[in-house]
């Protein structure tokens, strides 16, 4: 795996050094601040300098670096640093110079800790903070009985959690979050659209609760699985669950079974490239009216039915390089043009399912001696949608089980977003 890990300013100056093996020497550092920090020109995460390789991450200025010379895995590697960063996060929040110079002592037995000769070890928040703080010395007798939870935890086969968390309300907070990705051709046949999910959960439950997600009825994991549950199915790709999930019973019941940890954790990662519900519709018109005049009759209208609504919505119209004025007409929202960027900018605060709302322009050009062709980049088209998800995915139940039978509250939220990645081509 990696041989050294170190963390750099954007001078170049070394903050944290760690060498893990003898195959290196700090003078390591010297060539990756020469090659990389010094030159403006390197892009790539990763540089080869005959047989040492540097995979580097750089948050708020600093290059999180390990060092290896061995045929590491590359996404393991940077798996790795980008654990780090978070765990680094969640002790001593924002992660810059400042920060890391402040908390240095921390930061060592945080490394030792989550790496031993090199090798990734246990990298779960809840588990670190349980032995690695900044807190008072206890008592002997309490660190004993400390130390005995903390050696369960962390080798035991629920590492995540402690068993002795206790809550006066218990409560299960589930969001489905989805980002929307359209490309729309100008003649309104759709060329790409997908959906980026995942399932966020806050568990405040006491004990060790067994918990049970339904999902829907008719799912297909992977478009090489199963096609027999039909046109209306919920396909999901590349789906990626928490360390906590019995995938087993996943495979054969599609219930998610899990221990969560406590608190806020990310359940599930997916994707879905078919059956996709676009919550809004563009229809643009655009026309150039010889080469003084451009016209725009832009309408937007959602799909949802008149209990939903889409709020914060968007849409960036593009102009001419040309342009002077544009003259904007709306009755919902607000629309402006914005010179510096060639866009007028259209923003509706809400509208309701079933509505549709539209904007019509008329933009002045200036006459220029070289023209040339109007590119027509796309309508880019930012939205909220609530209780609302493109995928179809839907959440059936979520039961939480506990030995001492205790009554749990539940709640599941549906968002469906969309922000740079809604394009319709005109």
């Amino acid at each position: 795996m990696i041989s050294a890990f170190f963390i750099f300013n954007q001078k170049g100056e070394v903050l944290i050094s760690r060498l893990y093996r003898t195959d290196f020497k700090r003078s390591i550092a010297d060539v990756f601040r020469i090659q990389v920090v010094s030159n403006a020109d390197v892009r790539s995460p990763i540089i080869t300098l005959g047989s040492t390789s540097f995979f580097h991450v750089r948050v708020n200025n600093l290059y999180v670096v390990a060092v290896t010379k061995t045929n590491a895995n590359a996404a393991l590697v940077f798996e790795f640093c980008y654990k780090f960063i978070n765990i680094a996060k969640s002790y001593f929040g924002k992660v810059d110079e400042e920060s890391i110079k402040n908390n240095f002592v921390l930061i060592y037995e945080l490394i030792d800790e989550i790496s031993d000769f090199g090798f990734p070890q246990n990298s779960e928040i809840d588990t670190l903070k349980s032995y690695i703080t900044t807190e008072s010395v206890v008592s002997s007798i309490a660190a004993a009985e400390e130390s005995s939870k903390i050696t369960a935890q962390a080798t035991g086969a629920i590492s995540w959690r402690r068993g002795d968390v206790k809550y006066k309300k218990n409560e299960a907070f589930v969001d489905v979050v989805e980002t929307v990705n359209l490309s729309m051709s100008a003649k309104g046949s759709v060329l790409r659209a997908d959906v980026d999910g995942h399932i966020q959960m806050r568990a405040y439950l006491t004990g060790t609760p067994e918990c049970k997600f339904g999902l829907n009825d008719k799912l297909v994991i992977d478009k090489s699985g199963d096609k027999s549950a039909g046109g209306d199915a919920v396909e999901l790709d590349d789906c990626r669950f928490h360390q906590c999930v019995r995938l087993d019973e996943f495979d054969a019941t599609r219930t998610i079974t899990f221990v969560p940890p406590d608190g806020e954790f990310e359940l599930m990662k997916y994707r879905s490239t078919s059956n996709v519900k676009l919550p809004l519709k563009v229809i643009p018109t655009v026309s150039e009216i010889g080469k003084s005049q451009v016209s725009y009759a832009v309408t937007v209208k959602t799909t949802f039915n008149n209990k939903l609504s889409a709020t914060n919505v968007v849409l960036r119209i593009p102009t001419p390089l040309n342009t002077t004025t544009v003259d904007c007409q709306v009755a919902s929202g607000k629309a402006k043009y914005v010179p510096a960027e060639n866009v007028v900018v259209w923003k509706i605060p809400r509208l309701q399912g079933g509505q549709e709302a539209t904007l019509t322009a008329s933009g002045s050009l200036v006459s220029t001696t070289n023209r040339q062709v109007w590119a027509r980049p796309p309508i880019d088209v930012d939205f909220e949608v609530l209780m609302f998800t493109a995928s179809g995915l839907i959440v059936r139940f979520l039961k939480v089980f506990e030995k001492s039978n205790y009554n749990s509250i539940k709640w599941v939220r549906y968002l469906t977003k969309a922000s740079g990645s809604y394009q319709i081509r005109f």
